[in-house]
C-alpha cells in the first residue's frame, strides 16, 4: 500500500511547476504559430463518427444516457460521462492520408472506446488537465467527483487513479464537491461546494486545501450550490463561478476577492465559460431558455441573450465556443445545435444533431470539427413493449466536420474583409490529422 502511495505522489510530482511553464510556453508558441480554420457555418456539417451501442450494453441501466461530452486540450481524444456513472473516453483517428471519413452503417459504432471508466456513484462534474497532451503521459489525466466520494484524478490512458483529494465537513466526514476546474496555470483544482469554494494543490493529495465562503458576514456575495466554475484564458487571475440560487460570481484567483455578482437567470445556474479575450462571460440555468452575455467590465446591464429550447429540463446543456471566439454553439431538448455569432449576438444556423436533448457541445480546439451528446431520463411502464424503442440518433455521441474555407479564399478576403460570397466550390472538408 505504501509503494502505491509513493508511486501516486511519484506521478504527480513529474509535473512540478518547471514542466508546466515550458508546457504553457511551448503551448502559446503553437497557438500563436496556427491559423485557426475559418469554418461555413451556413452549410450542414457531416457527421463523422457516431456511437450509441456501447452505451446501451448496462442491463441495470436500459435507458442510459449521455450526459457531457468533452474534448481533450490538444484535441487526440473526448470523453464522455452518462448516467450510469461511467466515462468513456475516445481516440480521434488518424486519418489524414485518408482525407474525409464516412459515418458508419446503420446499427454500428464507428469504433469501441479507448478508455472506459466506472464510478461508484453519480458524477457531477469532470475537467481535463489544461496541459493535457497525447505525446507526454504524465498529463494524460483528468479529475472528476462524484457523489459522496473526494476528487479523483485518473489516468486518461490506463484508467487507473493517481490519486484523491479530499474534503470534509464539519461532522469530519468526506463532502462532495458539485464542480471542479482547473485554473490555467495547471497548479491547482478549485473546487465548488455549498456557499463554499475549496481550493486544492495538484502536488498535495489527500486533506490539505485552503477553503473561502463566497458569503460575507452580512450575507453579501453568493449563495447556494456552487455548480459551475470557469477561468478567463487571458491568465488575468479571474475566475467565474455559478450558483444553484440563480447568480454567477467573478473572484480573483489570487486570493478570492468577490469582484461582482450578477444577477439575471431564471433557473440554477449549471455552466459559465469567458469569451476568448476574457471582455465577456457567458452564463446558462437549468429550466432557463437563454444563455446571458455579460460584459464583466461593465455589469451593470446584460449585453444580449441567446435563445436555446431547455425551458423545461433541469439537465446541464453544455455550451461551447470556438477556438477563433467569433462563434458559439448550444444544444437543447428539440435536438438541434444553434449557432450565434458573438459580436452580434444574432443566430447563424443550426443542425440536427440527435433526436432527443442535445446535453453536451464541444468545439474540436484545432480542427473545423465538434463533438455532440445526447440523450435524457425516459419513464415507461413495465407493460409497454415501446419504451425503449430507441434509434442511432437517441442516447448517441456524435463527431461533427465543418466545411471551412481554404488558405487562398482567407488570403483573398483580407481585402474585402467578408468571406460570405465565397462560391460553394470553394468549400474544403476537414482532413483528419
Amino acid at each position: 500500500m505504501g509503494e502505491e502511495i509513493e508511486q501516486q505522489h511519484q506521478l504527480i510530482e513529474d509535473t512540478q511547476i518547471p514542466e508546466e511553464n515550458k508546457a504553457i510556453t511551448e503551448t502559446e508558441e503553437d497557438q500563436s504559430s496556427y491559423t485557426w480554420p475559418i469554418i461555413r457555418f451556413d452549410v450542414q456539417p457531416f457527421k463523422t463518427y457516431s456511437f450509441y451501442n456501447q452505451f446501451r450494453t448496462n442491463p441495470s441501466y436500459p435507458n442510459n444516457f449521455l450526459k457531457g461530452i468533452r474534448w481533450s486540450p490538444d484535441g487526440s481524444c473526448f470523453l464522455t460521462s452518462t448516467d450510469d456513472n461511467t466515462f468513456h473516453g475516445f481516440n480521434l483517428p488518424d486519418n489524414e492520408s485518408s482525407g474525409y471519413v464516412n459515418a458508419p452503417e446503420a446499427n454500428a459504432d464507428s469504433y469501441n472506446a479507448n478508455l472506459v471508466l466506472k464510478e461508484g456513484e453519480a458524477i457531477y462534474d469532470y475537467c481535463w488537465y489544461p496541459y493535457m497532451s497525447a505525446s507526454d503521459p504524465v498529463t494524460c489525466v483528468f479529475a472528476s467527483t462524484i457523489r459522496d466520494h473526494p476528487i479523483h484524478l485518473w489516468d486518461a490512458a490506463s484508467g487507473q487513479l493517481r490519486c484523491t483529494y479530499r474534503a470534509y465537513d464539519a461532522m469530519d466526514e468526506i463532502t462532495a464537491a458539485f464542480s471542479i476546474g482547473f485554473n490555467p496555470a495547471g497548479t491547482k483544482i478549485f473546487a465548488g461546494y455549498n456557499k463554499t469554494i475549496r481550493i486544492f494543490d495538484i502536488h498535495r493529495p489527500g486533506r490539505d486545501f485552503e477553503q473561502h465562503s463566497t458569503l460575507k458576514g452580512n450575507k453579501e456575495g453568493q449563495s447556494g450550490i456552487i455548480s459551475a466554475i470557469a477561468f478567463s484564458p487571458t491568465h488575468t487571475g479571474m475566475l467565474a463561478t455559478g450558483s444553484y440560487n440563480q447568480t454567477t460570481a467573478i473572484y480573483r484567483e489570487d486570493n478570492m476577492e468577490s469582484l461582482y455578482v450578477l444577477h439575471g437567470q431564471e433557473g440554477g445556474v449549471t455552466h459559465v465559460q469567458f469569451s476568448k479575450d476574457g471582455n465577456y462571460l457567458y452564463t446558462g440555468g437549468r429550466k432557463d431558455p437563454y444563455i446571458i452575455c455579460w460584459d464583466i467590465r461593465n455589469t451593470v446591464d446584460i449585453v444580449y441573450k441567446l435563445y436555446r429550447s431547455t425551458e423545461t429540463t433541469n439537465q446541464r446543456i453544455q455550451f461551447d465556443i470556438e477556438p477563433s471566439g467569433r462563434h458559439l454553439g448550444t444544444g437543447g431538448q428539440d435536438g438541434l445545435v444553434h449557432i450565434y455569432d458573438l459580436q452580434t449576438g444574432q443566430w447563424v444556423s443550426s443542425f440536427q444533431a440527435a433526436s432527443d436533448t442535445v446535453s453536451g457541445f464541444s468545439f474540436h480546439p484545432y480542427l473545423p470539427m465538434a463533438a455532440t451528446s445526447s440523450g435524457h431520463r425516459r419513464f415507461w411502464v413495465d407493460d409497454a413493449e415501446d419504451n425503449l424503442d430507441l434509434s442511432g440518433d437517441d442516447n448517441c455521441a456524435c463527431v461533427w466536420s465543418f466545411s471551412y474555407y481554404s488558405a487562398e479564399d482567407k488570403d483573398a478576403s483580407m481585402n474585402s474583409g467578408d468571406l460570405s460570397g465565397q462560391p460553394e466550390s470553394s468549400i474544403s472538408r476537414v482532413k483528419l490529422r
